[in-house]
């Protein structure tokens, strides 16, 4: 088929690559012209692990292209995806000016029939709205469809290729049945393709992603209860994970979430239960606890350090919002680093990816280290905000001999209290006792 994405961040460029790398060919548009400049060259805006030798192999053999061109990347589509961003508004609902300005441009350069597909986190209702606008542009005939994506960054390859389900609203079934067509090379081992109504499949989208974000606020929550009564949140875990109904994806405690979809998915559904004059005191909930753990760290090397920390140096490992990705957008160590510097802190970073974007924030408030240990060195305390693979086991003994003192406050809970203890580390969990030597 011949298939126009319009957006060409993670969802847009791991669309389109997927889709020409399964045999179709592709045109990826965006208005942004150094994106596509640099794309064209073989230059990948995005850290997404599989996705450059992707992106080369297809345009090297022709089946993806780049264009700023919106009529001419549409011109021969017979399917035109939207995956423009819908970021949080200053309301707390979704920002959809990026949404009508591209279907204006695709009503006006609508040239024969097409299906115009919305992969952007929408609120319910903006499929249909879209279609009316473009209908009230032009007379060409054309169906809608929404096909929210569930792509987690960093493992965005393989979801796509190998969804648990797909999901397409529509009212026609001829609609419905082009995109099985298209979907079909990653549905071989039954995997389901669910047809719905385009607000059921809006709305799908933003209640998985409550759903999770609960799961991730509530097991810290409950891990914060777990330090006030000396019970340990990892035996915790497990004993509720073994239980059918609960298991354990999203049971692992730690510094809250962050990133481009779960603050501000959980703000739009708590915006549009206001719209309704519906309560929203769970996602309210949820969104509170998560902002509140946020600053769990900071509280934490505060009190060890009886709040004097004007001559202390705290190297931090670990900033974009989660491993696999160079994305810090909500990253819960961009608020342990504005809490530092606020206190009279020295901060040291280390993270493999997400060093350039954090260096465009801070500038020269921080130090960046390309290296683990580099980052350690002279410092009073190590915390680890985000739980890289390169994290997970150490040289402890470099470690202390690198830093003032053997100090990690851990945020992610990836070593054994007991075994810090013995190696001579004072070590500060997530919802663990305290270990001091």
């Amino acid at each position: 088929m011949k298939i126009a994405v319009i957006g060409t961040g993670y969802v847009g460029l791991v669309t389109g690559t997927c889709f020409a790398e399964s045999g179709n060919d592709v045109v990826c548009i965006d208005k942004i012209e150094s994106k596509i400049v640099k794309l064209n060259a073989g230059q990948i805006p995005i850290y997404e692990p599989g996705l450059t030798e992707l992106v080369h192999r297809n345009t090297r053999d022709g089946r993806l292209t780049f264009t700023t061109d919106l009529g001419r990347g549409i011109a021969d589509a017979e399917i035109v995806f939207i995956a423009v961003g819908t970021p949080q508004g200053n309301d707390g609902g979704a920002d959809l000016s990026g949404v009508w300005a591209v279907g204006q441009e695709i009503a006006k350069h609508l040239n024969n029939y097409k299906i115009i597909v919305i992969k952007s986190t929408v609120p319910v209702g903006t499929n249909t709205e879209l279609a009316r606008r473009i209908a009230a542009v032009t007379s060409v005939p054309f169906d809608y469809a929404s096909n929210p994506e569930f792509l987690k960054e960093g493992a965005a390859i393989d979801d796509f290729t190998k969804p648990d389900r797909v999901i397409v609203g529509t009212r026609k079934r001829e609609a419905g049945e082009r995109l099985r067509e298209l979907y079909a090379p990653f549905l071989r081992t039954e995997r389901p393709f669910l047809v719905m109504s385009p607000e059921s499949a809006e709305m799908t989208k933003y209640v998985a992603n409550c759903m999770l974000a609960t799961k991730i606020s509530f097991i810290n929550e409950m891990a914060n209860l777990c330090e006030k009564y000396s019970a340990d949140i990892d035996d915790v875990r497990r004993g509720i994970g073994h239980d059918s109904r609960i298991g354990f994806s999203f049971l692992f405690p730690g510094v809250g979430y962050g990133g481009s979809c779960f603050p501000k998915d959980i703000r739009a559904v708590i915006h549009m239960a206001r719209s309704r004059g519906v309560d929203s005191r769970m996602m309210e909930s949820v969104d509170l606890v998560n902002e509140t753990q946020k600053n769990v760290p900071a509280q934490k090397i505060v009190q060890h350090f009886n709040g004097e920390l004007e001559d202390k140096t705290i190297a931090i490992w670990g900033l974009a919002f989660k491993p696999r990705t160079d994305d810090i957008r909500e990253a819960p160590a961009l608020v342990l680093i504005d809490a530092l510097l606020a206190a009279g802190a020295s901060i040291r970073v280390h993270d493999p990816e997400a060093l350039a974007n954090t260096r465009a924030i801070y500038g020269d408030k921080l130090v960046y280290s390309d290296r683990p240990y580099g980052a350690i060195e002279q410092a009073d305390a190590l915390a680890i905000i985000t739980e890289w693979n390169e994290f997970r086991n150490p040289d402890f003994e470099v470690m202390k001999r690198l830093m003032r003192r053997p100090t990690i406050f851990d945020g992610r809970n990836l070593y054994d209290p007991a075994r810090m203890a013995s190696l001579g580390f004072t070590y500060h969990g997530i919802g663990r006792n305290v270990v001091t030597v």
